[in-house]
């Protein structure tokens, strides 16, 4: 039988949240277990209980009352497996990138373009998380939610997810659900690469790596991604900030004509992909500073804490930033990140 879990009271969240920022949660508690989290979510005494995981992709801008209940559900297994696919089922709690090197290193393709992502498993199917031409959906095969309400436990397939650009069914119906774990289908040799997206074969090229394999192609990403984003532990963020905006194709060549050397990338017949990153340099922001809250000097879609900013600061500048690409090119952007 699980143990109570221990509740305690005012705990700084700056260790839970990758932006770094300093708010009390009224109360605490951290849950190692479905059954625990079960327990917890019982608790008449916190109607107001807030969910958090790695804390990668959220910008708190408060002390949070009721009671933070952090998921710290580790734990990985095969489950099936053929001579060409493996599912691993992954819990919510463990780290999103160890886990990828985990299964590089068992010699299983279909996350190595999503290496170097912030923050846990858990987290990723509601933001579809992707990087360098792949989506979290494409390696997605399962995942297991507590319905709050209910304590029921749901299984939900990629149907069910209703994955899009960074958006999920879980997004869209937030509070509703607790990913608890999740099951991807993974390849074995030989694997099918996708190296043609961002700067992944300059960066093989760079290394004369002619014939990659899944942990070339990832040390590649590191090795971009290492090169444009600060690291977390050194320089508080939260990764790209705003999701790149999709346009519609008249919109986009209405644009091009004003803006020749515009990046992007085609979508379908009818929609445009814009990065959003040259968008907020064009503006002027790239590498400037407001007080302690900043974009960083190698990639505009990262906003920074340079120590002790507040979540009010930097959201104050994120909103600076959407008002002022309005004005330059008629894009609104949104932001990737959920702000509290």
């Amino acid at each position: 039988m699980d143990k109570k879990p221990s509740i305690q009271q005012n705990v700084s969240l700056k260790p839970y949240n990758t932006f770094g920022i300093d708010v009390k949660a009224a109360n605490f508690v951290s849950v190692v277990s479905v059954e625990e989290l079960k327990n917890v979510l019982q608790l008449k005494k916190f109607p107001h209980k807030f969910i958090l995981g790695g804390g990668s992709n959220m910008l708190l801008t408060k002390n949070v009352d009721g009671l933070v209940i952090h998921l710290n559900l580790t734990k990985k297994e095969i489950i099936e497996e053929t001579n060409d696919h493996v599912l691993v089922k992954a819990q919510a709690g463990e780290n999103w990138h160890e886990f990828v090197l985990w299964s590089l290193e068992q010699g299983f393709g279909g996350l190595e373009n999503l290496s170097l992502i912030p923050g846990n498993v858990g987290t990723a199917p509601i933001q579809n998380i992707g990087a360098y031409g792949v989506e979290l959906k494409d390696v997605f095969y399962s995942c297991e939610a507590i319905d709050i309400q209910t304590l029921e436990t749901a299984t939900f397939t990629k149907e069910d997810c209703k994955f899009g650009y960074r958006d999920s069914y879980f997004k869209r119906n937030k509070g509703q659900y607790i990913i608890t774990s999740v099951t991807f289908k993974l390849s074995k040799a030989p694997h099918t690469l996708n190296i043609s997206y961002g700067a992944i074969e300059a960066e093989l090229s760079k290394k004369e790596i002619e014939n990659p394999g899944i942990k070339d192609v990832s040390n590649a990403v590191i090795a971009i991604r290492q090169s444009k984003l600060p690291d977390p532990k050194v320089l508080g963020n939260s990764g790209s900030f705003f999701k790149n905006p999709v346009i519609g194709v008249q919109e986009f060549e209405k644009l091009q004509e004003k803006h020749p050397t515009i990046p992007h990338y085609i979508v379908s017949n009818e929609e445009v992909k814009v990065p959003a990153g040259w968008l907020i340099e064009q503006c002027g922001f790239k590498g400037k500073r407001f007080g302690d809250a900043g974009v960083h000097k190698n990639q505009a879609l990262v906003l920074v804490n340079y120590g002790n900013a507040t979540g009010e600061e930097i959201w104050d500048l994120a909103l600076r930033i959407q008002q002022k690409v309005k004005e330059t090119f008629q894009i609104e952007i949104e932001p990737e990140v959920n702000v509290y």
